[in-house]
């Protein structure tokens, strides 16, 4: 029976990319000769010596992911003091961004995890904005980071997923005179809604273009004046009766409409992830 070969993967943070490698390069051998020890959250000298010594002992090599500077170089001292392979899976790429792209790092530990808890986030927003879409569940409401309110085509749905893009829990209700708003929309916070206003005309001309794709007559009451005009005044009640800012979004792409509405969250202390 062959005699295992250790490698330890040392990290400032979790060591996964450090591990990943190492598991890249074992598979071009025979991979279950390969045993790997974890070392994370790697802090201090100290820490350092105490890998020193297991490593030497089992004749190991050390593959890191230190980005912490004086950790590094004391890791690549102590190694060569006593003869152990110390190899640097990540210094080298990051000094060619600093010299090919005039970049500075910021050498801190987690920031890769950190990365992925904004991706993780920004999944999550999104798949809330797809599930409160359109009033279809008022008891979410109350999770919502903001609610967007406004009349049929003023831009609730593609502004709800654009800022959960963002990261944020955005959910929508759409106002029509014949629907009362659920109870639930009355019970929030007077903060968090923000209603989204048109002008007539405006609003005329988008639902025209929307039945001439659906194939529909633009005479169809969706689209009559009159019944926008209606629309709107509703509207225009509950936004009052919520106490809430206005966009109106008339002549706004969706990334200007969501300017204005991350800059009232900004006010309020929240925050997105660029």
């Amino acid at each position: 029976m062959n005699e295992k070969k250790i490698v330890y993967v040392v990290s400032d943070s979790v060591g996964e990319t450090a591990e990943l490698t190492v598991k890249a390069v074992a598979a071009q051998f025979n991979e279950d000769d390969v045993e790997i020890q974890h070392r994370s959250y790697v802090q201090k000298a100290e820490d350092i010596d105490e890998i020193i010594v297991v490593a030497k002992r089992s004749n190991a090599i050390i593959a890191y992911t230190i980005v912490i500077p004086f950790l590094k170089e004391y890791l690549d001292q102590r190694g060569r003091e006593e003869g152990i392979i110390a190899i640097d899976l990540i210094n080298p790429l990051m000094e060619a961004f600093a010299h090919t792209f005039q970049m500075t790092p910021k050498c801190e530990p987690g920031l890769m995890r950190q990365l992925d808890a904004n991706y993780f986030r920004r999944v999550k927003a999104i798949e809330f904005a797809v599930k409160n879409d359109d009033g279809r569940n008022p008891q979410g409401l109350k999770y919502a980071d903001i609610v967007l309110i406004g009349i049929s085509r003023t831009s609730k749905t593609p502004l709800s997923i654009y800022l959960a893009h963002k990261g944020l829990n955005v959910a929508n209700v759409p106002l029509v005179p014949e629907v009362a708003p659920p109870d639930e929309l009355f019970e929030l916070r007077r903060n968090v809604c923000i209603g989204l206003v048109i002008t007539p005309d405006k609003l005329n001309e988008i639902r025209r273009e929307r039945l001439k794709n659906l194939g529909l007559t633009a005479q169809a009451n969706y689209a009559n004046l009159e019944r926008i005009l209606e629309e709107l005044d509703y509207a225009e009640k509950i936004i009052k009766r919520l106490g809430c800012p206005i966009i109106d979004v008339s002549n706004k792409a969706v990334e200007e409409a969501a300017d204005f509405i991350l800059a009232i969250l900004k006010k309020r202390g929240i925050g997105v992830y660029e």
